[in-house]
């Protein structure tokens, strides 16, 4: 199994609290191991196997367990009384009415309960209000560059940071070493997630439609995207489509975590702006999978992934927009204010403060390396300040803007 150090912490740090744990993300991203590597640990502490209740109701085995009162019933049937019972339920959502399960469990001493989910099912109002003030969720991503990189050796590092760009970094993924391999496994979570999570878990029909969206999202993961705009592009390519149809889908993909938006901060007003967001793909390889090598567009891959690894760090992460104006003369030397509005790629929140992020894939040429830098240079406060780049040259500083390599930072 690859080790997982981020989320079996979080998982450690909260072993024992009054609160129910869900671990939640996209399939296939390493839910199950996670559990698997959260009960080696249990065991190596001391804790008896008998007090370690682990089921996956996505087995067959425990097809019987599908009503939440049967799968009650079974837990308590065998917890050990007056001692710490760890339950572990993965893929929670496929039994009806989980929660109430949930609630019985939470609500007894001996109980110290995990579940694991794939969709926007395990955050519906009905649980939220069940169980108000009483989980954590843990969220989930595929690998970091530097789990990945456990995995396969810290040698040639460019070539391989290439392959977790282009075919991504689902766990399993790396048991394949054909191309073909790996774009065929892609296209099977592609179709889990698309049918089971997103379609079958929001009432949505017509697939063909959803598909199309999917595709437009994938295409312009990094660009600035609002439903109006693909519901025109969409009709203008013949398939006619309403904004709160587009709207429902949006919703949907981001609740089946194949998608995550960045909302836009307005760096100077201090606000969140409620147009033209930012969606970014929960991996890489699928966008390869969908849209194939003519598409690579490194740039933007690498936005992408900048963007996750941020998630990972606990950061809330925005699209920071910055308006600035500037006096200049015109030929008549008569004074003129201009106004300019800039980008920054990521302006993130966390417990160390605000930063902001530019990614650029390569800033060897001196206009590039301009265009990147003023834009941070045009926010006036002194939070840190970084240009992320592809180019394999050592740590620089511009005026306090720190140029680093992306693969020590990803490593870092």
């Amino acid at each position: 199994m690859i080790p997982r150090p981020l989320y079996l912490q979080k998982m450690l740090s909260l072993r024992g609290k009054r609160v129910t744990k869900i671990i939640t993300g996209v399939r296939r991203s390493g839910k199950s191991t996670l559990f698997r590597l959260f009960q080696e640990r249990l065991l190596a502490d001391g804790v008896p196997s008998e007090r370690i209740i682990s089921l996956n109701m996505e087995d067959p085995a425990h097809r019987k367990l599908s009503d939440w009162e049967k799968l009650y019933d079974h837990i308590c049937s065998h917890l050990s009384p007056d001692e710490t019972n760890y339950v572990f339920i993965d893929e929670v959502q496929n039994v009806a009415d989980f929660q109430r399960a949930a609630d019985g469990l939470f609500i007894k001493d001996n109980v110290d309960l995990y579940l694991t989910g794939s969709n926007s099912r395990i955050q519906s109002g009905e649980w939220a209000t069940m169980l108000a003030g009483r989980y954590v969720k843990i969220h989930i991503l595929p690998l970091s560059f530097k789990e990945y990189i456990s995995a396969v050796g810290c040698d040639n590092l460019p070539q391989k940071f290439q392959r977790y760009l282009e075919y991504g970094s689902f766990p399993q993924c790396l048991e394949f070493s054909a191309a073909d391999d790996v774009k065929n496994y892609l296209e099977a979570i592609y179709d889990t997630i698309l049918v089971r999570d997103v379609a079958e878990g929001n009432g949505i029909r017509d697939i063909s439609r959803l598909e199309r969206i999917i595709k437009y999202m994938a295409d312009n993961i990094g660009k600035e995207t609002s439903a109006n705009n693909i519901a025109e592009t969409m009709t203008q390519n013949g398939v006619k489509i309403n904004v709160r149809t587009v709207e429902k889908y949006l919703k949907a993909l981001c609740g089946g975590y194949a998608f995550y938006r960045a909302d836009r901060y307005d760096i100077k007003g201090k606000k969140l702006l409620k147009t033209l967001n930012k969606y970014y793909i929960v991996d890489t390889g699928l966008r390869y999978a969908l849209l194939g090598e003519r598409q690579i567009d490194t740039g933007r891959m690498l936005e992408n992934i900048v963007y996750l690894e941020l998630l990972r760090r606990n950061r809330k992460v925005y699209v920071g927009k910055l308006d600035a104006s500037y006096r200049e003369k015109d030929y008549n030397g008569n004074i003129r204010q201009k106004y300019v509005s800039r980008e920054i790629d990521f302006v993130v929140e966390g417990n160390n403060g605000t930063e902001y992020y530019q990614a650029s894939q390569s800033v060897l040429d001196a206009k590039t390396l301009e265009r990147e830098l003023s834009s941070l240079r045009a926010v006036s406060d002194h939070y840190p300040k970084y240009l992320l780049t592809m180019d394999a040259l050592p740590a620089n500083n511009y005026d306090g803007i720190k140029q680093i390599y992306v693969l020590d930072w990803l490593l870092g």
